[in-house]
């Protein structure tokens, strides 16, 4: 048996909640509440809690649940994508995200899904969570071969200015064999094959100040 603790304002929003997760096989509402503080103390019981977005912040989820035994949380948002991503930290076993609107067979297959642990939620609202995860993955990606020296950093920077290699070699008063040298570099550590490239990929790094 799957106990689910429901957390939502409004009186007939948890009762409709409990009536379609009561109709779920193995699965039981053990507990409502119309905020998380309200369940105090946690049932010990509990293995999934389902809560809207306007029943807990995220001060106080972290600090309702159990730290002895992480429970799995779903949230039931509208469109604040925003609190779904704040609450993305805690530590519970597992959470999702639906639509406060979700069927009874999504709301039962999520609590299941949750209760072996996985991560659950439509489409529409894992997408954000999954684009910030790829943009992670490419700055990982991006990563510098080896930092850029300090005369390095001063080229490039001048670089990004339009300035070519004679003018660079006069700014920085020295050869412009050197000022080759240390383009060939820059190309090399950022992984760049021209000059708008390097450029490109330094102020996406942060290493040009336009």
């Amino acid at each position: 048996m799957i106990n689910v603790v429901v957390v939502a304002p409004g009186m007939a929003l948890r009762a409709g909640l409990s009536t379609l997760i009561n109709s779920g096989e193995g699965l039981l509402v053990i507990g409502e509440a119309t905020t998380i503080t309200e369940l105090d103390p946690f049932p010990a019981e509990a293995d999934v809690v389902v809560l809207t977005e306007e029943a807990a912040a995220r001060s106080e989820l972290k600090q309702a649940l159990p730290a002895g035994r992480p429970v799995a949380v779903l949230f039931l948002v509208s469109t604040e994508l925003d609190k779904v991503r704040r609450m993305s930290g805690l530590a519970v076993r597992a959470w999702g995200a639906l639509p406060v609107d979700a069927s009874a067979d999504e709301l039962v297959a999520s609590i299941r899904a949750l209760h072996e642990g996985l991560l659950v939620g439509s489409a529409a609202l894992m997408e954000p969570f999954f684009t910030s995860f790829l943009d992670t993955e490419d700055l990982e990606a991006d990563a510098l071969i080896e930092p850029l020296t300090e005369r390095e950093s001063e080229v490039l920077q001048l670089l990004a200015q339009g300035l070519a290699n004679k003018q660079i070699a006069a700014s920085l008063g020295i050869s412009e064999h050197t000022v080759k040298f240390h383009v060939s570099a820059i190309f090399a550590k950022l992984g760049a094959t021209s000059r708008t490239e390097a450029i490109r990929l330094g102020v996406r790094r942060g290493l040009i100040v336009l």
